[in-house]
């Protein structure tokens, strides 16, 4: 605001429901690990040892890039 004064509730309905709704989408994508690892543990062990060799990558290589770009 121009006057130098806070807006605290410009949307308050959506903020108390947001971290609701990130905690159901994170649920979602933990029962979704899950049910891939169970699947992979069930393929074999080479399956396996491929699956967490690529997801290691995938891992350190999103964290190297976020680091680079400065993002959070």
């Amino acid at each position: 605001m121009p006057d130098g004064r806070t807006h605290l509730a410009e949307d308050a309905l959506l903020g108390m429901l947001f971290p609701f709704w990130q905690l159901v989408i994170g649920l979602f994508v933990v029962l979704a690990l899950g049910a891939a690892a169970y699947r992979l543990a069930v393929r074999g062990p080479s399956r396996m040892t491929t699956a967490l060799l690529v997801t290691g990558c995938a891992v350190v290589g999103i964290a190297l890039l976020s680091y680079l770009t400065g993002g959070y």
